[in-house]
C-alpha cells in the first residue's frame, strides 16, 4: 500500500514537492510568505509589495516597487475581443466566465517564447483585477470601467467594479484582503497550476487549471457559500437554532475548520478585524454581527475555529462586492501566488506524475461480445 493511501487519501500529510514561496505551521497557526509572517504583511504591506515578494523572493526597495507598480499599471488593459467574450458569457457564473476569459487570453498570447513566462505572469496579475471587475459589470448589464493609472491595485479594482473611487479605509481593507489571499503553499488550485506547468503548458493554461480548481465550493467557493448561509439565517436570534440543526442533520457549515490549520486560521484574525472596523465605519454592521454570532455558535457546538472564508464574506459584502464575485476576487489575489509557483516549477521542472493505489479486480478475462 502506497504512501497516499496510508495517509488517508486526499494526499493528506504527503509532501509532493519543494518550494521557497510560502510555508504553513498548521498546529501553531503560522503562515509565512518567503519567511515573513503573514501578520506583518497584513499590517504593513500592499498587494504590490506582496506580489513582488512572492515573485522575487525579497521585499522591494522604493525604486523596485515603483517599477513593478508601473509595469502592472501598463498591463491592466484587456486586449480587443475579450469584452465581447465576456458579453457572450454574461449569464454564466462569474467563475466560469473568468476561467474562459483567462483561457482566451492564453490563446491570444499563443506562440510567445518560453522566456516570456515571467512577463505573461506579471501581465496576468495586472489583468485579473480588470477581468473580474469587467465580469461583474457586464453581468449587471453595465459597461466596464477603464483602469485608472493613478490608483493602486486594490483601489483600482474597487473603482473598476463600482465606478467610484473608494474611501481610504475601504482601499486599505481591500488591499489587506488581497495580501492575505495571495498564497497558501500547495493548496488545491496551486497544485493544479504546478501540475499543468510541469507538462510545459503555457502560463495562461496553468492558471486556467487553477481557476477551474478554485471554482469548487470546497476551495475558493467557500466564501460565497458563507454569504449564502448568512442570507439564509438573516436574524441574530436564528443563528443558534440554525447551527444546531445543521450539525444534527450533518450539514457542513462553511467557513470553519481547515485541512491544514488545527487552530484559528491566522488570516481570519485580520479579516475579522477589518470586517468589524469597516462595517462600523459604514454604519451597517449587520453582516459582521451575524458572522460573529455564527462563529460563537459553531465554537460552542463543535469548537471549530474560523478559516479565511468566514469573515472575508462579510468584508466583501460591506465593500460592495456582489456575492457571485466573491470567488473571482480570490483569484484577483491568488494570481500572484499561482504565477510565482508556476515560475518556480519551470525553474527546475520535472513532470508531476504520481501513481495510484489500485484497488480494483485483477486477472479478469475478456468475454466476447456475443457471449456477454
Amino acid at each position: 500500500m502506497r504512501e497516499a493511501a496510508k495517509a488517508g487519501g486526499g494526499l493528506r500529510n504527503v509532501v509532493v514537492g519543494e518550494s521557497h514561496i510560502s510555508s504553513i505551521d498548521g498546529r501553531q497557526g503560522i503562515l509565512r510568505y518567503r519567511g515573513i509572517l503573514i501578520h506583518d504583511l497584513a499590517r504593513h504591506a500592499t498587494f504590490e509589495e506582496t506580489a513582488y515578494l512572492l515573485h522575487e523572493g525579497t521585499l522591494p526597495d522604493q525604486a523596485a516597487l515603483d517599477a513593478f507598480r508601473a509595469e502592472l499599471v501598463q498591463d491592466r488593459a484587456l486586449p480587443p475581443g475579450i469584452r465581447e467574450i465576456l458579453r457572450c458569457l454574461s449569464r454564466a457564473h462569474p467563475m466560469a466566465a473568468l476561467r474562459t476569459a483567462v483561457s482566451a487570453l492564453g490563446a491570444l498570447e499563443e506562440g510567445d517564447p518560453p522566456s516570456s513566462s515571467r512577463s505573461v505572469s506579471r501581465r496576468l496579475i495586472a489583468q485579473m483585477a480588470t477581468l473580474v471587475a469587467a465580469i461583474g459589470r457586464v453581468g449587471a448589464g453595465k459597461e466596464p470601467v477603464a483602469p485608472d493609472p493613478s490608483l493602486g491595485h486594490a483601489a483600482n479594482f474597487l473603482y473598476m467594479l463600482t465606478g467610484e473611487r473608494p474611501a481610504p479605509s475601504a482601499e486599505r481593507a481591500m488591499d489587506m484582503a488581497l495580501v492575505l489571499h495571495a498564497d497558501h503553499e500547495f493548496n488545491a488550485s496551486t497544485f493544479a497550476a504546478r501540475v499543468a506547468a510541469s507538462t510545459l503548458a503555457d502560463v495562461s493554461g496553468a492558471v486556467t487549471a487553477a481557476i477551474a480548481t478554485l471554482k469548487g465550493p470546497l476551495h475558493g467557493g467557500a466564501n460565497e457559500a458563507v454569504m449564502h448561509t448568512l442570507e439564509e439565517i438573516r436574524s441574530l436570534d436564528a443563528v443558534e437554532s440554525y447551527v444546531k440543526s445543521a450539525f444534527r442533520e450533518k450539514r457542513k457549515v462553511m467557513g470553519f475548520g481547515h485541512a491544514v490549520y488545527k487552530v484559528e486560521d491566522p488570516r481570519a484574525t485580520h479579516l475579522k478585524r477589518a470586517s468589524r472596523e469597516l462595517s462600523q465605519e459604514m454604519g451597517d454592521p449587520t453582516w459582521y454581527l451575524l458572522t460573529e454570532r455564527l462563529e460563537e455558535a459553531v465554537r460552542s457546538e463543535k469548537d471549530l475555529p474560523p478559516n479565511v472564508d468566514l469573515y472575508s464574506a462579510s468584508l466583501y459584502r460591506v465593500l460592495g462586492i456582489p456575492v457571485p464575485l466573491f470567488t473571482p476576487v480570490f483569484a484577483v489575489s491568488r494570481i500572484a501566488g499561482w504565477t510565482a509557483h508556476i515560475l518556480e516549477q519551470l525553474q527546475n521542472n520535472r513532470l508531476i506524475r504520481p501513481e495510484s493505489d489500485y484497488r480494483g479486480p485483477t486477472d479478469v478475462p475478456y468475454v466476447p461480445l456475443e457471449k456477454r
